[in-house]
């Protein structure tokens, strides 16, 4: 029982989103369940139903030893899972379509753009446009498009803030692209979502949504102090290490990530000493 109470927190995060993707997801979820509910009380009412007419003690129970087949019975017991397969599946097909992760979210602002990278047991964020990165801590403004680009320095790995919506896979070689956003201000706890080696468990980092103002306040001072981010920077993030809090860089070598992606950067060593020979198939 304790076991059992200690789970039951698990997974609350989807159900207090915090963006507007998020927001949809839990809608889906909860329109699911009730479509499902269809079927599962009057299943349950039913069962008991039948059980309760149908004991030995009731002489008024009609008992048809012989029945074999009713065009009644027939048609209730299946169209009812066919009309929730296809309110499921309308759900599913639009939600689809609607939350696609590469589509831009409708915004006043411009997105602001940020490059994921997965590495051994690590996040890197590099901020392309602002010149800086930071590792296992990812600042961005509140009611802002985040522009996500992810790729993996090593073996694959799964992109998740579950407050903010959407996972998305990184991939050695490959550029996937995620736009999510933070509505108010607020810590978030990403993680990765793919075991992938003994730093697994943790392999996660905070998103911290905070005012512009703030924002752009720790711009400035991540542009002020911390170490460059050069190749010879970036080789050393690729031991395998879980560093024992997060840290910044003040500047970022042009077109870093573009090399990583194409692997014109060496790749991780990866949980079992190697990746696979992955040919790059460009930035989306």
């Amino acid at each position: 029982m304790l076991l059992l109470g200690q789970l039951a927190g698990c997974g609350r995060a989807q159900l207090q989103p915090a963006g507007p993707i998020s927001a949809a997801e839990r809608k889906i979820l909860l329109d699911s369940i009730v479509i499902m509910l269809a079927i599962v009380i009057p299943t349950i009412i039913a069962t008991l139903g039948v059980a309760w007419w149908f004991r030995s003690s009731n002489p008024r129970a009609r008992r048809q030893p012989d029945f074999v087949y009713s065009g009644r019975v027939e048609l209730i017991v299946w169209s009812i899972p066919a009309l929730v397969i296809i309110f499921l599946g309308g759900i599913a097909w639009i939600g689809s379509h609607d939350l696609d992760p590469a589509q831009p979210l409708p915004a006043k602002a411009a997105p602001l753009d940020i490059q994921v990278v997965s590495l051994d047991w690590k996040w890197l964020f590099i901020y392309p446009k602002l010149g800086i990165a930071s590792v296992n801590r990812l600042v961005v403004p509140a009611g802002v498009p985040l522009h996500l680009v992810l790729t993996s320095a090593s073996v694959w790995n799964v992109f998740w803030v579950p407050q903010l919506g959407s996972m998305l896979y990184c991939m050695s070689g490959m550029a996937g692209t995620l736009y999510l956003e933070a509505d108010h201000p607020g810590v978030y706890r990403g993680e990765s979502a793919m075991i992938s080696g003994d730093g697994f468990a943790d392999m996660h980092f905070d998103t911290e949504a905070v005012r512009r103002s703030q924002f752009d306040a720790w711009v400035a001072s991540t542009r002020s102090a911390g170490p460059a981010l050069d190749d010879a920077a970036y080789r050393e993030l690729l031991h395998q290490s879980v560093p024992p809090h997060p840290y910044t860089y003040r500047a970022v070598r042009p077109g870093l990530f573009a090399d990583i992606v194409m692997l014109k950067l060496p790749p991780g060593d990866g949980p079992r000493g190697g990746v696979a020979n992955v040919q790059p198939v460009g930035l989306r």
